[in-house]
């Protein structure tokens, strides 16, 4: 049985921050109302102080059209070779910010914005969470491998775990 650990605050943004930013593709899912939701990889470019979660997107694109109809999403992170998961719900934003696009820029946007910082398609999406949970290791990866391998082999249970719900306004 794993820990139940809440993190709230400044202690639950370090969390958020390093979770997505460890694995920086998440699912981010759209129309989570209906079955069955729209869902596609996404690159996170940053998460801010505030814990609020930041991509780019074309102002045409499906996503930002569905976002525009429902700005209710979810972002799902997975990495199970560190056992690191976490999913988080919010509200998006969407906006085309001259001066937020030039802080994110980076060189690996061009394949999808030819013209660059200035593709007129450009667009930043901003999640605002409102709840967020994350499953971890207490001990980190190698730790975890070796009492994995020990519970296997004996009667003892598995108990490396920590989870908890994250709380960031």
């Amino acid at each position: 049985m794993g820990i139940i650990k809440n993190l709230d605050n400044s202690e639950g943004i370090k969390k958020i921050k390093e979770i997505a930013e460890d694995i920086r593709v998440c699912m981010f899912c759209t129309g989570v109302d209906s079955l069955p939701f729209e869902t596609r990889p996404m690159s996170t470019l940053e998460v801010d102080e505030q814990g609020n979660f930041w991509f780019f997107s074309s102002i045409d694109s499906n996503k930002n059209l569905e976002i525009v109809q429902d700005d209710q999403v979810q972002l799902i992170y997975s990495k199970p070779s560190d056992s690191h998961f976490m999913s988080v719900y919010g509200r998006a934003e969407i906006s085309k910010d001259r001066k937020k696009i030039e802080q994110l820029w980076n060189g690996f946007a061009k394949a999808w914005f030819k013209d660059g910082k200035a593709d007129p398609q450009l667009s930043v999406i901003c999640i605002k969470p409102e709840q967020a949970y994350y499953w971890d290791t207490q001990h980190g990866h190698m730790v975890s491998l070796l009492k994995i391998a020990i519970a296997a082999i004996s009667d003892k249970q598995m108990d490396d775990g920590v989870e908890g719900e994250i709380l960031v306004k």
